[in-house]
């Protein structure tokens, strides 16, 4: 535990004694708005310079260790089986770009990965080398090990990474506090020296110029939002880096990144509803930008650039009077004229990104709820999509920086397929599959299954719930569920629903510790989430927020009801805006869980987007409405945010709720409060802050699998499965 967060242990002389929760002062504080005071309590945690905060999370975390205590036998033996069963030295597919290929290491015992590359053999070598473990390969050079950066840091995340096109130099941007915000660097690679050039708090996602002697990166504002796109040339005080853009709107975002034809630099500016897209000639950093389509609210767009019949042109996926969205092009020199329609809309079909190359584009859509992917020809529109034998699965193009290349290559996975790497030959039409993520111990996919189901919502809609559980246990809701005949089986159900952000089925080594045990996992792919089209977000926000909640606590009488499971059986789990869900349920229908586990919960939403000094509120308004200017939305947060109404008369169940001091996205302070909170009402809550960390949690993959051990051990404890290790399955016939 020393490792992830402070700790203060219990009394010596408390040894052997029940724990007890650490007191929560309450400070008399209030907070009027639309005519309506709401008494706060606990708003004085917010102070994180405060001694005494600290002293409480610090209490807080204390509490929790004792509280588990019994539990620390069982995290070991999770720990062990998530790394019994990982492949801990091993590499990444490598990746050409500019001569090289481009790979990462993973080396036994070092919690972060190596980037590595060698030359390619010759321009017309596109199959990647293969490395054995422990082995290296001809002409390997280590560019960045994150391991040696990393030391003396107790977090380390790296925000930006990028390698000049001629191969002589890299940047990264490091952040070691958790904040996300990034300190800039470039070093030499032949020398190994680290330049003077040093940027500090910036945003992720810095690049090259394409001379390379440039680098362009954006920068926060006071709430965090990425506002302002500069241009660095190397060797020069940063203090006279030059302001490429500002977008002074405190409702939109701004990113910026170069075409994969390096014909432009692309400078994005969105909100959740809303975009516009400038351009500047790569060969021109310092002209004046000229937008694509002038900002029409909420119309959203996106570009790439493409030459089609030898002229330039602009791809440009929009929702212009088409909800799901429409691919159309544009003359790139006269964007705001005629538009060709490629791909059209097509409602329930949710159009997602397209990538332009040479010869032909790669779209990515969702169908049915699931993601696709096809190749688009560019004279016809056509497309030629991938096909994929699994009912349920995952499916994108990643890693494809050439704009030239004969290759596609493509991330797969499913509930029980490993994540694999693919490339698919566009000419030959066939997929060549590079690598499948190892699972050590025997692991064979036919031992699990995995299924959707649809659960009916209160007003008619059918909800779509992904189930992936191990055979040998008989079917979830089946007559052979358990030995001896019918039975509810142990169900940990996973929501999220906000930002149109699709829960999409995808493997995971630490969920083997529960489908092995006899757990049932299942997502519930609730409104406001984006599984089923723009339409399903649409009715997952601002004024239809309540669905989200609703659709989740429908989804689990549905479970219970059908008997896959039952209350004393079934803990839930969401994280962040999930956090939020996590709350919400468990206000609205605390019986029906045993437990329910909330990571960096935003579940003090309705202060939070009442104070625009905050980070990201303002942009937060076109997501859940503006409660400080609009007395409805007040009223209509008020209903739901779950600080606000923890209900005296209800039996919780056992909550475990997890945050992080630096948390720039969801302060620490909202779990904070909620779970004091809680307790006044006798609910059985933990919180455990980690001291040095951001919205991520723990950074370095051992710190990652100790905080899952831990949180799957609270799960099974919860779910009466903390006794023994992961048990011999029972032979049932599937």
């Amino acid at each position: 535990m020393s490792e992830r967060s402070e700790i203060v242990p219990p009394p010596a002389e408390h040894a052997g004694t029940p724990p007890v929760p650490p007191p929560a002062a309450r400070i008399a504080t209030s907070r009027t708005h639309h005519g309506h005071t709401f008494d706060d309590p606990y708003e004085w945690m917010r102070d994180k310079d405060d001694a005494a905060v600290i002293a409480h999370l610090q209490a807080e975390n204390a509490y929790t260790e004792a509280a588990t205590s019994h539990l620390a036998p069982l995290r070991e033996r999770i720990f062990d089986e998530i790394r019994s069963r990982t492949l801990e030295t091993d590499m990444s597919v490598p990746v050409r770009a500019h001569g090289y290929w481009y790979f990462a290491r993973s080396i036994e015992g070092q919690q972060y990965g190596v980037r590595c590359r060698v030359p390619i053999a010759s321009e017309e070598d596109w199959t990647p080398p293969r490395v054995e473990p422990g082995t290296t390969l001809p002409g390997e050079e280590v560019l960045f090990d994150a391991n040696v950066e990393a030391e003396g840091h107790e977090f380390f995340s790296l925000g930006s990474f990028d390698v000049s096109r001629d191969g002589r130099r890299i940047l990264f941007g490091t952040d070691v506090t958790g904040d996300e915000r990034y300190l800039l660097r470039v070093r030499d690679l032949a020398s190994g020296e680290t330049l003077a050039d040093e940027i500090a708090n910036t945003a992720a996602g810095a690049d090259f110029s394409p001379d390379g002697e440039s680098i362009l990166y954006t920068t926060l504002d006071d709430a965090w939002r990425p506002d302002t796109l500069w241009r660095h040339v190397l060797g020069t005080d940063s203090a006279a880096d030059m302001q490429l853009f500002h977008e002074p709107d405190e409702r939109f975002w701004l990113g910026a990144g170069f075409t994969r034809s390096e014909r432009y630099l692309v400078i994005s500016v969105g909100s959740s509803t809303t975009s516009e897209v400038h351009l500047l000639d790569a060969d021109d950093l310092e002209g004046e930008p000229r937008v694509v389509w002038p900002r029409a609210e909420g119309v959203e767009y996106g570009i790439d650039h493409a030459v089609i019949d030898g002229r330039d042109v602009l791809l440009v996926l929009h929702n212009d009077r088409a909800l799901d969205f429409e691919l159309v092009a544009v003359d790139a020199a006269a964007p705001q004229g005629a538009r060709r329609v490629l791909i059209p809309h097509t409602p329930g079909v949710r159009l997602l990104d397209v990538d332009a190359f040479r010869d032909w584009g790669v779209a990515e859509y969702r169908r049915d709820g699931l993601t696709r992917l096809a190749i688009l020809d560019y004279a016809g529109g056509a497309l030629s999509e991938i096909d994929f034998d699994e009912p349920l699965f995952t499916v994108g193009a990643a890693g494809n920086p050439e704009w030239a290349q004969p290759l596609i290559r493509l991330g797969y996975a499913s509930f029980v397929s490993p994540s694999t790497v693919f490339d698919y030959d566009v000419a030959a039409e066939r997929l060549l599959r590079r690598k499948q993520q190892a699972v050590l111990g025997g692991y064979d996919p036919a031992d699990y299954a995995q299924a959707r189901v649809w659960a009916p919502a209160g007003d008619g809609t059918r909800v779509p719930v992904s189930l992936v559980w191990k055979r040998s246990f008989g079917t979830p809701g089946s007559p052979d569920a358990v030995p001896g005949g019918a039975g509810p089986r142990p169900l940990h159900l996973y929501g999220y629903g906000s930002y149109e952000h699709s829960i999409d089925p995808g493997f995971s080594i630490a969920r083997l510790s529960s489908l092995d045990r006899g757990v049932v996992f299942a997502v519930a792919h609730v409104r406001g989430g984006g599984e089923m089209g723009r339409q399903w977000y649409e009715d997952g926000k601002l004024g239809f927020k309540r669905n989200t909640f609703t659709d989740f606590v429908d989804v689990a009488r549905h479970l219970i009801d059908a008997g896959y499971t039952s209350p004393d059986r079934l803990v839930a789990e969401g994280g962040s805006a999930g956090g939020l869900l996590m709350g919400a349920v468990a206000n609205l229908a605390p019986e029906l869980f045993a437990g329910i586990l909330a990571e960096v919960p935003f579940v003090d939403a309705l202060t939070t987007i009442l104070d625009p000094s905050l980070p990201l509120t303002v942009i937060e308004w076109e997501e859940w409405g503006d409660p400080l200017h609009d007395a409805d939305v007040y009223e209509y947060m008020r209903g739901y945010t779950p600080y606000e109404n923890v209900r005296a008369d209800a039996t919780y169940p056992r909550i475990l709720a997890e945050t992080s001091l630096n948390d720039t996205r969801v302060s620490y302070v909202e779990p904070a409060k909620w779970v004091a909170r809680l307790r006044e009402v006798g609910a059985d809550a933990l919180l455990k802050c980690e001291m040095v960390a951001g919205h991520g949690g723990v950074s370095g993959r051992y710190n990652a699998w100790r905080e899952r051990a831990f949180e799957l051990a609270w799960l099974f404890d919860v779910l009466g499965l903390a006794d023994a290790d992961a048990p011999a399955a029972p032979e049932v016939a599937a």
